[in-house]
């Protein structure tokens, strides 16, 4: 302790290193004050660095979202671009397919022009000479021209029943009347002799609108390729059932013969195409599927060799077309 004389008084003073009572607590004050300072800033740091991240974050995500659309959009594109291109191949087999039936047409109308009339001509002159000859070996040959003329006369008119198919006279149809006409007009043919006509149709099975004329044909045709394949002892059957949830009737017909090859079954509705070596004129199924789809409907066929086959017809309940000239049910 240092003492120091003012005034010729003694007075005691401390040392500089002893702090008074005002100055601890400034000095307190201000480091708290400092590191206040110091935590504010660092917690501003921390939020913006924080806040940076989330925009960063916020930026990832929505590029994400943006590349997520991006490749989505392409892929859309491309199934887009193979359905086009479907499209475009199916349309390309569609024209293709029309103009063949557009140039058939052309060549059924030179056909009945040209052939009809001389074939007329043919025929009478053959059956007066079949009445007048005697001899057994030239009524054989006469005969066999005859039925040659007459395939010739079935093909052009299946020809042109093809290529200018009329509109539909639509009437009401019960199909299970329908079917036994049909069979009680084949049953006795000798191409049935042998073979079991069965029918499977329920009895409330609803009767629907159709050209029956075409309807008829299109059973006969069928019934007609089925005889040819099954041997004796099979069986024929034709059944119906009507399509759940949709209004529309599935007509089939199966037999127990010999099946279609695969590498022949794409090719059976073709015109002129036939497995039936000096036999049918290749028009049959062609005519059918022509007349089925005249109805908006639709031809599928099913079969395998030593299997059998079995043709589906789906048509609608109901059909847009021309009544019938008289309002009755023309199957009856």
């Amino acid at each position: 302790m240092l003492e120091a004389v003012q005034n010729g008084r003694s007075t005691s003073v401390l040392p500089s290193f002893f702090l008074t009572h005002e100055t601890v607590i400034a000095v307190v004050t201000a480091a708290l004050a400092a590191a206040l300072l110091g935590w504010w800033f660092a917690v501003k740091r921390s939020r913006a660095a924080a806040l940076g991240l989330l925009t960063a974050l916020e930026v990832a995500r929505q590029r994400e979202l943006e590349r997520d659309s991006a490749q989505e959009e392409l892929a859309n594109r491309l199934n887009q671009e193979r359905e086009l291109a479907r499209e475009k191949a199916q349309f390309q087999v569609q024209l293709a397919e029309y103009e063949k039936y557009a140039a058939l047409a052309q060549l059924a109308m030179g056909a009945a022009h040209e052939i009809n009339n001389p074939l007329l001509g043919i025929f009478s002159h053959l059956e007066l000479e079949l009445r007048t000859v005697r001899d057994p070996e030239q009524r054989v040959e006469i005969e066999q021209c005859i039925a040659g003329a007459k395939r010739i006369s079935a093909t052009l008119h299946a020809l042109l029943n093809y290529a200018r198919p009329g509109p539909l006279l639509i009437s009401k149809v019960h199909l299970d009347r329908l079917v036994a006409d049909t069979f009680a007009f084949l049953y006795h043919q000798p191409l049935f002799h042998g073979i079991q006509l069965l029918v499977d149709i329920p009895a409330d099975l609803p009767q629907i609108s159709a050209d029956s004329n075409q309807l008829s044909q299109v059973l006969m045709n069928l019934l007609l390729n089925a005889g040819q394949a099954t041997s004796e002892g099979g069986r024929i059957t034709v059944s119906a059932r009507k399509v759940k949830f949709e209004e529309s009737i599935e007509l089939s017909v199966s037999d127990t013969g010999s099946g279609i090859p695969a590498d022949i079954l794409a090719r059976v509705t073709e015109p002129f195409f036939t497995t039936k070596r000096g036999q049918g004129t290749g028009l049959g199924l062609s005519i059918s599927q022509a007349y089925v789809r005249s109805h908006k409907g639709d031809l599928k066929i099913d079969s395998a060799p030593g299997q059998g086959t079995t043709v589906r017809i789906t048509l609608p309940i109901r059909q847009v077309g021309q009544v019938a000239p008289e309002l009755e049910e023309v199957v009856t």
